[in-house]
């Protein structure tokens, strides 16, 4: 099976970094500021459920009105990117990084929904391995968002990928649907979710990042 997936795309939060203590205890605080206080009986279901899509959407479904979400984004970034430093990579993510873009024939990718300068100031500047993907498509990229495949075909357009020899990589059911929505085959990173009963039906799930490069 090795030979046959060439292209890897890749999640950020919770697949490569993991970025949940940065952002959101940040969120929590920040909706209690704007007069939106998360139940202390909520406040873990809510992290987990609203992690790793992008912040509009999380406080969208958060039930925030539309015309608040620009200010409450804002600020909820602003404190996030404050405790930058409680993200942390995963353990086995560089070597295993490595290994498959120095593969002849393979090339890797990612898809997240991070904002563009997001992506730049808290992924590429912050950490070596990432100079290793030639293809990153951000939120600002594609109009829809995941679980809408929008954001993986674009990555694999600019791949020139074949569905059939490529493969996504996340941690959330938003990521698995976004997978199989685009055509292509899922690997859940069970290592890294939050919810890994979610996305216990991936094509190939994954106890640890090194798991990828058997598939």
């Amino acid at each position: 099976m090795s030979e046959e997936i060439t292209n890897f795309i890749f999640d950020i939060d919770g697949t490569l970094i993991d970025t949940l203590d940065m952002y959101m205890p940040a969120m929590i605080d920040t909706l209690a500021k704007h007069g939106h206080p998360v139940a202390p009986d909520k406040v873990e279901q809510t992290k987990h459920d609203l992690f790793g899509i992008t912040g509009k959407d999380a406080l969208r479904l958060a039930g925030i009105a539309e015309e608040e979400i620009p200010a409450i984004q804002k600020d909820w970034f602003n404190l996030a990117y404050e405790r930058a430093d409680r993200a942390k990579v995963i353990e086995g993510i560089p070597e295993m990084l490595n290994a498959l873009a120095h593969r002849s024939n393979t090339k890797i990718a990612i898809a997240t929904s991070k904002l563009a300068d997001e992506y730049q100031e808290y992924f590429v500047k912050q950490y070596d391995f990432a100079k290793l993907f030639k293809v990153a498509i951000t939120s600002a990229d594609t109009k829809k968002h995941k679980p809408s495949p929008d954001p993986i075909l674009a990555a694999m357009k600019a791949m020139n990928a074949d569905p059939q020899k490529a493969v996504y990589v996340g941690d959330t059911i938003n990521d698995l649907k976004a997978a199989h929505a685009a055509g292509i085959k899922f690997a859940g990173a069970l290592y890294g979710s939050v919810n890994p009963d979610s996305i216990k039906d991936a094509d190939f799930p994954l106890h640890k990042p090194s798991d990828l490069l058997e598939i």
